[in-house]
């Protein structure tokens, strides 16, 4: 067999093989009218890959692993969160690597390692082929980071392309197109710094058409009170699963009972099943998460006045607990960031309680409690900010919690969650009731930060018909109920708040509200369009009017409420990247921030 027909062969084989395991398996099928081009893209590749390789046997060992990783590994990811590999999972994948546990861990980071290792060993120049091949990849590479509109564009008007849809763009273009292009995409639609300029017009339509929000406090002057906020790992109610009849309820009845009480308010998350951390940007920091990326990761590069930095400022002792690695999703720089003096992560607990790898919600209520008693004894205003991580897929339970829900369900997580559920909401209830016994006066938030994975392409929502296996076929009731989950905020002794369902970054002004914090905050410019509440996610964003009908804003043309949350939306994403990777023209002033005074200058006569 000659040398030159092992890339052609490598292919057709690999292709014809990764092609069935993403049908069968994962029911993930590149279009048959997208195979022809996105297999010669891929032989392509292969002669570039051969022309730089020493041995064919290493050659083909590496283009298995890379085929392997291109096309299997788009199908997992769609099948577990609906969209195929980005660009920004290459920030993501050291926090994957840092969460998977036994056989998972070695099942990513083995195929990563062999392909770095095999390359560097297999590399060779020592023909014009092999020379012909690293300047096309050169070129390939100037192209992406310099120009890539000259790409993108033109195979954008033949290919078409769908912003809020990418297993659509996936499965038209196929993997190899796909990937090219949505890497070109990262660089020529990468956020840049906003000019002075354009954030001076984004904060005077902001700040001019939406008018403040009404106070929710009794007194006039800023009262300060313990701010507890806890973000519950995959919190949601599993008895939405109409169709898995469950043998009980399996949300606490007590937890249920205050939750009625809250009116069955809701959270509008930003993610579905993972990217915990951009739910976490939304609840402290006040601005929505547009985009498939995690903020905390690459686009919190300044110190921004959040809550927990507000709330410091005015005396709070401001703390964050979560028991998992402290540089998971770049927690470490991104809290200090935002305002927070203590992070508690893993080796300051006691792991005495453990779910696998997860440390029990009760153990970890009950150490943060110790903690933070001698402050709440010395009345010194905390805000105490929990992040729990039992919860987590794959909802191991240890001895001490035997299985209590049974289900009809035949997809395996259904039956996992639904316990795993039985017992944090129990858990949380014991917290709930026990501070507001320490702490009658103080304000409590809890939330789901999404919804769980629950089965390959939504396998235990479709059963029940509250979602779709794709994403395009999504009504715009299932759009809501794709990031909706449970919350809860009790205003001291007034007791829980009816605030139906409202976004994630809507939570800190309403927590500074309920202090009577009246001074300017970055939360202003987020302040709700009257009448509409507005859920971004990526590609696309959806609005909740209230009388609760929803309207999904995909692409133009929009309808008139959509133009109008459209245009705030922008003006919102200017503010956002001046404030978190810009140079903060529209920061305002507070006394302990490190503003120069020229910036302090440009703000005084916007903000006031």
């Amino acid at each position: 067999m000659p040398k030159k027909s092992l890339p052609l062969i490598s292919t057709t084989l690999f292709y014809a093989l990764y092609y069935l395991i993403s049908t069968l398996e994962f029911d993930v099928q590149i279009l048959p009218q997208s195979v022809p081009y996105d297999y010669l893209l891929q032989l392509g590749i292969a002669y570039l890959v051969f022309a730089l390789s020493k041995k064919p046997s290493v050659f083909l060992i590496i283009h298995g692993l890379m085929m392997g990783v291109l096309y299997i590994g788009n199908a997992v990811k769609i099948s577990f969160f609906g969209g195929p590999i980005m660009p920004d999972d290459v920030y993501a994948l050291r926090s994957l690597l840092l969460i998977l546990e036994g056989w998972r861990f070695f099942a990513v980071a083995i195929p990563l390692a062999a392909i770095a290792s095999l390359l560097l060993f297999n590399f060779r120049i020592r023909h014009w082929s092999g020379y012909l091949a690293s300047m096309i990849l050169m070129l390939l590479g100037i192209t992406m980071l310099y120009k890539p509109a000259a790409f993108v564009v033109p195979l954008d008007n033949y290919f078409g392309n769908s912003v809020w849809d990418q297993r659509s763009n996936y499965v038209w273009r196929g993997a190899t197109l796909y990937s090219l292009l949505e890497t070109g995409r990262y660089f020529a639609a990468a956020d840049v710094p906003p000019d002075a300029d354009s954030v001076q017009e984004a904060t005077e339509s902001l700040l001019a058409t939406v008018p403040p929000l009404e106070k929710v406090g009794t007194s006039k002057e800023f009262t300060p009170r313990n701010v507890h906020i806890v973000l519950l790992e995959s919190f949601w109610d599993p008895n939405e699963l109409k169709k898995a009849k469950f043998n009980q309820n399996p949300l606490s009845p007590e937890f249920r009972q205050l939750w009625k009480t809250a009116g069955n308010s809701h959270a509008l998350t930003p993610v579905f099943g993972g990217f915990t951390a951009n739910s976490e940007f939304e609840v402290l920091c006040g601005f929505p998460v547009s985009k498939d990326n995690v903020k905390f990761e690459r686009q919190l590069l300044n110190d921004v006045p959040c809550l927990p930095h507000l709330l410091a400022d005015k005396g709070y002792r401001t703390l964050v607990s979560h028991p998992n690695v402290p540089v998971f999703w770049n927690r470490v720089n991104s809290y200090k960031r935002i305002g927070f003096q203590t992070y508690w992560s893993i080796q300051d607990f006691e792991l005495d309680d453990m779910n696998e790898e997860f440390l029990a919600d009760s153990s970890l209520y009950r150490q943060v409690t110790a903690k933070i008693s001698g402050s709440l004894e010395a009345k010194q205003p905390v805000l105490d900010y929990i992040v729990t991580y039992f919860g987590h897929w794959t909802y191991p339970l240890n001895e001490s919690r035997p299985n209590q829900i049974s289900t009809r369900s035949e997809v395996e997580e259904v039956k996992a969650y639904a316990n795993t559920v039985y017992y944090k909401s129990r858990e949380l209830m014991d917290f709930i009731n026990d501070m507001r016994k320490r702490d009658p006066d103080g304000i409590i938030v809890v939330f789901g930060d999404h919804l769980p994975f629950l089965g390959e392409n939504f396998g235990g929502y479709v059963d029940s018909n509250v979602l779709t296996t794709n994403k395009t076929d999504f009504t715009p009731a299932m759009f809501k109920f794709y990031v909706s989950t449970p919350m809860i905020i009790i205003d001291g002794k007034r007791g829980p708040l009816k605030i139906g369902s409202l976004p994630l970054y809507q939570v800190p002004k309403l927590v500074l509200d309920l202090l009577n914090y009246d001074e300017p905050s970055i939360m202003d410019y987020t302040a709700a369009i009257p009448g509409l509440q507005v859920r971004p996610l990526p590609g696309l964003h959806f609005n909740v009017s209230t009388n609760g009908s929803v309207d999904t804003c995909k692409e133009p043309p929009y309808s008139d409420g959509c133009q109008l949350s459209a245009r705030w939306l922008e003006n919102v994403n200017i503010i956002s990247n001046d404030l978190f990777i810009g140079r903060q023209f529209a920061r305002p002033k507070h006394p302990m921030d490190p503003v120069s005074p020229a910036i302090t200058a440009q703000l005084a006569p916007t903000i006031n």
